[in-house]
């Protein structure tokens, strides 16, 4: 049992075809790359955001508590 052939391939690629259709290939295409490309700008935007944390670390987000002294 060896590597497979460029022609194994052809046929694996064309039993695919032929089985889900051009059209509904076509539409997980679109989906897995509209995924890829959502990932990739998530990843961007929190890379800038880390960046912007980074520059901006003066800066304290929330809400400050009393502290409460206990007696001893």
């Amino acid at each position: 049992m060896g590597s497979l052939s460029i022609w194994h391939w052809l046929i694996v690629l064309l039993v695919v075809v032929l089985i889900f259709g051009t059209k509904k290939l076509r539409n997980i295409g679109e989906d897995l790359g509209g995924a890829v490309k959502g990932f990739k700008e998530g990843m961007k935007s929190e890379e800038e955001s880390h960046k912007q944390l980074a520059q901006d670390d003066k800066t304290i987000e929330g809400e400050a508590k009393e502290k409460t002294q206990t007696k001893v």
